[in-house]
């Protein structure tokens, strides 16, 4: 599901999507609004989850959080990022052309400006280890889940723009553990091979979906479902989808 970038809070149906230019902080209001400030960008590719989100914590007045732009996918993400230079983007996992990593990738110039860094927390329903470990080695600065609270939100967006790491609590003791890890590398090389898009058919895959199933869970036809699959197969060096789950299970990714 893919649908226009939209800045500044603007998610009506069919209108233009511009780039937010950048804002001056927020005055705080007479009666206890917010004193801090931060400029966020919110990228991921449901509309409706971003609507929620800007609801929840975009009322600049008693959160403190602006706003500044929407994207829905891996390019408006990157040109709405450059144009109005947030503090703090909140980053889906899965993208269509590429996922989180590949706008990590692509912004590493934006996180590394000494004077004004651009810094990322991973928002995403998932919480597997691929996901978390993957944003992490790109330059995120933390990792939630859609499960946090509005309160929490604000306050983890904050906290990274400050320069801090912000976990789920659940995940926290993950991320030291695998970084932490001696006996082995805390990213499989041969998931690394893979592309966000058959990373995601090649769980289905291993769950026991059908081919047609996959194309409807994933709005892509059933062609496509089987040229990642063939994709798959062969970058895996595996034979058949037997194989492929049985390689997908000895990694826990089912």
């Amino acid at each position: 599901m893919s649908d226009p970038t939209e800045a500044n809070g603007n998610t009506g149906a069919g209108k233009a999507a511009q780039p937010a230019q950048p804002a001056q902080p927020a005055q705080p209001a007479n009666g206890g609004a917010a004193e801090r400030h931060v400029r966020v960008v919110l990228v991921d590719d449901h509309r409706m989850f971003r609507t929620g989100v800007q609801a929840e914590i975009g009322q600049t007045a008693e959160t403190g959080v602006e706003v500044v732009g929407e994207a829905a996918d891996v390019d408006q993400a990157v040109t709405v990022i450059t144009a109005t230079r947030p503090e703090v983007v909140l980053l889906d996992v899965h993208l269509p052309g590429g996922g989180g990593v590949e706008v990590l990738r692509r912004c590493a110039p934006l996180m590394s400006d000494a004077e004004q860094p651009v810094r990322f927390l991973a928002l995403s329903v998932s919480d597997a280890a691929e996901d978390v470990i993957g944003v992490i080695r790109g330059g995120a600065r933390g990792y939630v889940t859609k499960t946090i609270t509005g309160t929490d939100l604000v306050d983890s967006v904050f906290r990274v723009q400050e320069g801090d790491a912000v976990f789920s609590p659940r995940l926290a003791g993950f991320v030291l553990d695998a970084f932490a890890s001696t006996d082995a590398p805390p990213v499989d090389e041969d998931m690394d091979r893979l592309t966000q898009r058959e990373r995601e058919v090649l769980r289905l895959i291993a769950r026991g979906y059908a081919y047609k199933e996959i194309a409807k869970q994933l709005y892509i036809s059933v062609k496509t479902v089987e040229s990642h699959v063939s994709a798959v197969l062969r970058k895996l060096q595996l034979s058949n989808r037997h194989e492929l789950t049985r390689w997908a299970t000895a990694r826990r990714l089912v």
